[in-house]
């Protein structure tokens, strides 16, 4: 069974056949290379190859360092494993190993953007495998040894971190290790306890068990209080039967010769052993709040069900997913490899690794975002005994982890290209896992210099609260919540969302002193319209789209963002009585599509269903503008079935007509049209039309009408795996901003943050 072998695992379990049938269908394995470089014509071949690949050979051969500017090394991480501690089934050899070295190179993917190659070496002599492995370095950036039997591991992990000028790191030692002491460091927060006075107990002398000792010893954990285990008791100094020198390094003086004498009082069980070592006997004699981490895999030392039946007042921890706090290693390999990468690393150092444990610490004590709920079926974790180690879907893991680890490499002087702005860098990081990221950078930049106040119409939700308490922490500015006062605060209890901060403020609309201005506002724009004043009262009164809208067209508000609770076209519609329209804009819906690097602009996507031609230019101007003020140069292509006459139909002749309004209007954009998307979108296909009035690719793209601009953009995210931001309101005299029905809180604060920035503009 198991022995302490961490825990890559981030789902549910499964079966057999299933397992098997997932690994075979299609392609077999989970793996494929693909070309980052385009392969297409002669020319790409001779760039490619022979000749123009000499030229970055001779810049290499001339300066080493070069080659990671000209290949893959600095993305580059071997997983490298002999198959002799196989996922704690033993040692099944080499080949058995694969299924599982593709597993750790497909999270590195998943999870850091790492590139990643499984190389299973065919010895288990111990110096065999380590001339392999070094002979391999310049291949690669980083070398993740795993699934090594104790004590070889030990011996060929330090021999090559000696030899290569690379990281090289041995996850199932330190791996384990980092996860379990950011769970440690939160756990030892709840109980108040100290790090210099606390006892622990580690049951395991494996690789995993003897990494997280060494590491917690080098976080400030006094030597004297842990005492290790293995199957014949205490590791006790003058112990001589089944010693090695990695153990010997751990004995203490103490007259405790088994597990059990150990646990007496202790405050801390560290397990990286096997299924039933730990009894509720044992559990029974720990301290007051003991602290727990059964981390055998797939079986923990102790269940949380059978501490529960004894305890009430204990912490766990297991390496299984099926329960609270997992130690599960994928929160730590991609990331710190990551980091490590980025700065070109010479090693992984213990500061490194304290610093990615304290990053992963931080990182669960804070609120967490609709992302992770959402992936965990709803269930919004929150910090304390049930969690103190963040999961493995949030977010926030790629641009808090290797951050850290990179400032510990400089700080160490291990880094061999240092970031000078780690802010920037780690929106660089986030931009890796979300292209939206790198989109709304500027937008959250320039609202952090001029912060604005935004209001959250439907205060009283779950998610318009979560958002406004992320917008007031990300300093963009104030977040008003329309709400009742009672129900809004027990909401954010009932969830946990903490509104008692500077920058959140709650507005009742039927109670707020600004109600009858409002009134009289709508009042005198709707009166003509078949609206008395009470029904202006009403509306104020009782919709709170009506009472934001009026805020912020008063300038009691800089913008608005609203949506969650009704449709689109419903909440436009009450937006629209209070706002109008910029004096000679037209409003319309922008879509920001991000797919493979590439950033284009859909219009109209929100607003006209059927547009005329002088509509269709219209959208094409506002389009434009907002191009503009998202900092991209427009290049317009107003789409239809056809290209340029052919075929013809009805259809297309609007769009040709448009592009004649916009002609006569002399507009200081380059558009063209009519033309089909994939035209409007490949250079080698617009390279047909040597009349195209377009310098290149497209960015912006001006629909027929709404019902395709919908089923585009929705096709492009479910099929093409693109994100798509919006549709964003473009147009209004005021900055309004809808969000999606049942919007999460992440997709709401960048609205907001869309708001408020275009504040003003």
């Amino acid at each position: 069974m198991a022995s302490g072998k961490k825990s890559d695992n981030v789902g549910p379990s499964v079966g057999a056949q299933e397992a098997l049938e997932f690994h075979a269908m299609g392609r077999p394995g989970k793996l494929e290379i693909s070309p980052t470089k385009p392969m297409a014509t002669q020319r790409d071949l001779s760039l490619a190859y022979s000749p123009g690949v000499a030229v970055p050979v001779l810049a290499i051969a001339e300066d080493p360092s070069r080659a990671f500017d000209y290949t893959t090394r600095g993305n580059m991480v071997a997983v490298i494993s002999n198959g002799t501690a196989i996922l704690g089934l033993g040692n099944l050899g080499a080949l058995a190993s694969k299924p599982v070295m593709e597993g750790k190179a497909v999270l590195f993917k998943r999870f850091a953007d790492v590139d990643s190659i499984d190389l299973e070496v065919d010895t288990t002599d111990v110096d065999e495998f380590i001339n392999c492995v070094r002979y391999l370095g310049p291949s690669f950036g980083g070398i993740n040894l795993e699934d090594i039997k104790a004590p070889d591991c030990f011996i060929i992990e330090q021999r090559l971190r000696e030899i290569m000028d690379i990281p090289v790191f041995h996850d199932d030692q330190h791996g384990t290790a980092i996860i379990a002491a950011a769970g440690l460091i939160n756990a030892l927060e709840i109980t108040g306890r100290d790090l210099k006075t606390t006892k622990l107990v580690c049951n395991g002398a494996g690789s995993a068990g003897i990494a997280c000792i060494e590491l917690i010893k080098s976080m400030g954990f006094a030597p004297e209080n842990i005492i290790l285990c293995d199957t014949k008791g205490v590791v006790y100094q003058g112990r001589t039967e089944g010693m090695n020198q990695w153990k010997s390094a751990h004995a203490v003086v103490t007259d405790a010769r088994s597990l059990a004498d150990a646990m007496d009082g202790a405050d801390v069980f560290f397990g990286l052993s096997a299924k039933g070592a730990l009894t509720t006997t044992m559990v029974q004699s720990m301290a007051k709040n003991p602290i727990i981490f059964a981390m055998a895999n797939p079986d923990p030392e102790i269940t949380p069900e059978e501490v529960a039946e004894i305890r009430t007042d204990a912490i766990m921890a297991t390496g299984r997913s099926d329960y609270p706090n997992q130690v599960n290693n994928v929160l730590g390999f991609p990331y710190i490899f990551r980091g490590a990468l980025d700065v070109r690393a010479t090693t992984i150092n213990d500061e490194m690794k304290i610093a990615a444990a304290h990053a992963l610490a931080d990182l669960a004590r804070k609120d967490v975002p609709d992302d992770v709920a959402a992936a965990y079926q709803g269930n919004r974790p929150k910090f304390g005994p049930n969690y103190i180690i963040p999961v493995p879907f949030d977010p926030r893991l790629i641009s808090a982890i290797p951050v850290a680890v990179a400032r510990a490499a400089m700080d160490t002087g291990v880094a061999r290209r240092p970031i000078l702005d780690l802010d920037k860098y780690a929106n660089e990081l986030s931009a890796r896992r979300d292209p939206i990221a790198s989109t709304l950078q500027r937008i959250y930049d320039r609202v952090r210099r001029q912060p604005k106040r935004i209001v959250f119409t439907e205060g009283e939700e779950e998610q318009m609260m979560r958002a406004a308490v992320s917008y007031v922490n990300q300093k963009l500015g104030t977040a008003i919540l329309l709400g009742r006062d009672d129900v809004i605060k027990e909401n954010a209890r009932n969830a946990g969302v903490d509104l008692d901060k500077p920058g959140i403020e709650i507005i009742n609309a039927r109670l707020s002193r600004r109600n009858a201005i409002y009134a009289d506002f709508l009042y005198e724009r709707l009166q003509r319209k078949g609206f008395l004043f009470r029904d202006c009262q009403r509306l104020i009164n009782n919709d709170r789209n009506h009472f934001a809208a009026a805020m912020v067209a008063l300038g009691d508000a800089d913008g608005m963002v609203t949506g969650v609770t009704r449709n689109y076209s419903t909440a436009l519609e009450d937006v629209r009585r209070a706002i109008d329209a910029k004096p000679g804009h037209r409003v319309i819906g922008v879509s920001i599509a991000l797919c493979r690097g590439r950033t284009v602009l859909v219009a109209d996507t929100a607003v006209h269903d059927m547009p005329n031609a002088e509509q269709i230019a219209d959208i094409a101007e506002e389009a434009a503008g907002f191009a503009r003020r998202m900092g991209y140069e427009p290049r317009i292509a107003m789409l239809a079935y056809s290209t340029f006459g052919h075929p013809a139909g009805e259809r297309s002749e609007r769009i040709q007509e448009a592009v004649k309004i916009l002609d006569k209007r002399r507009v200081d954009f380059e558009y063209d049209g009519e033309m089909a998307a994939d035209v409007a979108l490949n250079p080698r296909l617009m390279q047909q039309y040597p009349f195209c009035r377009l310098s290149g690719p497209a960015n912006v793209l001006v629909m027929p009408a709404f019902h395709s601009a919908s089923i585009s953009t929705k096709m492009l995210q479910e099929l093409g795996g693109c994100t798509v931001i919006g549709p964003l309101l473009v147009g209004l005299n005021k900055p309004v901003q809808i969000v999606p029905l049942n919007a999460k809180d992440s997709d709401i604060v960048n609205m907001a943050a869309i708001a408020a920035f275009t504040a003003g503009a």
